[in-house]
């Protein structure tokens, strides 16, 4: 469980390639990181196989590689991180599972004032549960819907701090991001659906 505030920006060191196979090797400022501890990157929640110096490994399986932008990382490429949410932790911004549900992308970005907004397309599936002011995981960060352009478009406001400490300050029109739905909305979703 993660909270979709990323306390750290990374860097891929390696990225392993095979026909069934991808290994992400990613620097990182958590010294005592262990083999087993899961690490939300860019909101999807991975499994560290094995750690070294200031880096650690992680394998894509192929289900994660067909809804995320992971595949598409490459040395270089900086990607937000968290770590998982230990209890008793302050929950600083929504209940984040890691479970990405597909991709997004960015239609329009516009700097307005102290923020930046970006709308982003969403897949069916993450905008049925999406409201406004409700809570949704861009790229692992917890924003707050601040409308809806369209029946499947989000509108997120990015205050200077965010802009400054994950990723999502440099996003571009056509840009792929990893979204998650509101955990709760799918329950309720779910619950719905059932009842009919």
């Amino acid at each position: 469980m993660f909270t979709g505030i990323v306390s750290a920006v990374g860097a891929v060191v390696r990225a392993q390639r095979g026909a069934e196979r991808l290994a992400l090797t990613i620097q990182s400022p958590y010294p005592d990181l262990r083999a087993g501890e899961s690490v939300a990157v860019n909101g999807a929640c991975l499994t560290v196989v094995e750690t070294a110096g200031d880096a650690f490994r992680v394998d894509v399986i192929v289900t994660t590689r067909g809804r995320t932008a992971l595949e598409a990382l490459g040395v270089g490429d900086r990607v937000n991180l968290e770590r998982a949410l230990a209890v008793g932790e302050r929950l600083g911004g929504h209940f984040v599972q890691g479970h990405v549900d597909g991709l997004g992308s960015i239609v329009a970005v516009r700097d307005e004032a102290d923020a930046r907004f970006l709308d982003v397309r969403l897949p069916p599936e993450v905008a049925e549960l999406s409201v406004p002011h409700g809570s949704i995981a861009i790229d692992g960060v917890s924003l707050t819907i601040n409308a809806m352009p369209a029946p499947d478009a989000v509108q997120v406001a990015l205050i200077p701090f965010t802009l400054e400490h994950t990723t999502l300050g440099d996003r571009r029109v056509g840009d792929p991001v990893q979204v998650e739905g509101d955990m709760l909305g799918k329950y309720v979703r779910t619950l719905l659906r059932k009842a009919d």
